[in-house]
């Protein structure tokens, strides 16, 4: 069944224990969407463009030590994300999740755009490497809000039997922003010289985001008129994490698998495709942005699967899958032939997509309404902080110190082990009311 079967055409209603409010679903899901894709854009493009922006603010003689400085930088912005998911967390249960919606994507937007202007180190010296850091640590505070946040809203303001579905529209707008960040990069790749995209083409697409962030700006403004006031007091920060401690585990280590799986497919592999496996930019970003699109089907499929068959089965099943045909599949990434790579890439992809479309809905799902923005946040964020940034960077060094190139695929191995185990453990709530 489609999504767009699945979800009443006229209304998305919130209906467990909180009053019900009428919201186009049209607007609803563009809501959860748009923040989410300029996230992962600007994250994602990033990633694409860390050989580049390691030689502009991090120069070093050895290529390596530039890249890892370079994703060194990438991985402060998720040092900030578990103080965000505080922030936001707070906002979203104390004065509406409407608001820090509205909040946390003009806070993305600015850092964005900033580090397309930023001039380099040949330019202001150590100043260059600081500011970028900063910037990125900036962004990733409002980051910390806006994943967990936007899956909270759609959660809360769909019908029961569909939250599997809404849920996986936030992954869905995440994968788009990184298809789009993908193509991006992919044109750019091919309509410019390596010298001048190397020079200054790379600052362009972080201009563009700019565009993405008042768009979602001027949409998600317009919740405000269908703020629904969560019932009873919100409970105080100390309490929440003492009193939910519980779950805050839980959904922290079945995300281990997601934040990892993330990283490492959609991110870091177009750098290990061109440094290792030496193919042209261009079709280590078309491989990219063909997976992401292979994605960009799936999840609301799989958002509709757990639905009906349950959370647990999914993850369970995918993460034992990807244990399994990891290995072989990065055996093919390693093929320097495209249609080989392509179809490696393709696999990783899809296990990846239907875990993710059935983890969404559970981490909000396991909290209470008072509590569920800052639990969600707070669980999520300290895997993305800790496992997030840092994957490409672990990926690269693994590499360079045993000189084994199959050590990303074992990390990878690592990840979905934790969290097949973690979500054999956890309650199963696709059928059960929200708390």
């Amino acid at each position: 069944m489609e999504l767009s079967e699945q979800i009443s055409p006229s209304v998305a209603a919130a209906r467990d224990g909180e009053r019900a409010t009428v919201i186009p679903y049209k607007r609803l899901i563009a809501a959860g969407l748009v923040g989410n894709i300029l996230e992962w854009y600007d994250f994602s493009i990033y990633g694409y463009f860390a050989v580049t922006i390691g030689r502009h603010f991090f120069p070093a003689a050895n290529l390596t030590t530039s890249i890892i400085e370079a994703f060194g930088a990438f991985g402060a912005g998720f040092l900030t994300r578990p103080l965000g998911a505080l922030v936001f967390g707070w906002i979203g249960d104390h004065h509406g999740r409407e608001r820090a919606l509205t909040l946390s994507i003009f806070a993305m937007a600015l850092p964005t755009f900033l580090t397309g202007l930023l001039p380099d180190y040949n330019r202001i010296g150590l100043l260059a490497p600081l500011t970028l850091v900063l910037l990125r640590m900036m962004q990733g505070l409002s980051v910390g809000g806006e994943f967990t946040t936007s899956v909270v809203y759609l959660v809360e303001r769909c019908r029961p039997r569909h939250r599997g579905a809404m849920a996986s529209c936030s992954v869905l707008g995440a994968n788009v922003g990184v298809m789009l960040g993908s193509a991006t990069g992919a044109i750019l790749a091919w309509i410019l010289p390596r010298t001048e995209l190397i020079a200054w083409g790379w600052r362009i697409p972080f201009l563009l985001g700019i565009a993405i962030g008042i768009a979602g700006f001027v949409i998600r403004r317009t919740l405000v008129k269908y703020r629904v006031p969560v019932e009873g007091h919100p409970a105080p920060l100390m309490r929440t994490i003492q009193q939910h401690m519980l779950p805050i585990w839980q959904v922290a280590g079945f995300k281990v698998f997601e934040t990892v799986g993330f990283y490492s497919i959609f991110v870091y592999l177009t750098t290990y495709f061109t440094q290792i496996v030496h193919i042209p930019k261009y079709e280590a970003l078309y491989i990219n942005t063909i997976s992401m699109c292979c994605a960009t089907l799936i999840i609301p499929l799989a958002g509709i699967i757990s639905d009906r068959i349950g959370r647990k089965p999914l993850m369970v099943g995918t993460a034992l899958g990807m244990l399994v045909l990891v290995h072989p599949l990065f055996l093919m990434i390693r093929h320097p032939g495209f249609s080989t790579i392509l179809v490696g890439q393709l696999g990783l992809a899809t296990l990846f997509s239907f875990y993710v479309g059935g983890a969404a809905a559970a981490g909000a799902e396991a909290f209470r309404a008072r509590v569920r923005c800052t639990g969600t946040a707070l669980s999520h964020n300290v895997t993305a902080a800790l496992l997030g940034g840092t994957t490409p960077l672990v990926a690269t060094w693994l590499i360079a110190q045993t000189g084994n190139e199959m050590w990303p695929a074992r990390y990878l191995m690592a990840a979905a082990l934790i969290s097949g185990i973690v979500s054999i453990g956890i309650r199963e709530t696709a059928h059960e009311p929200l708390s």
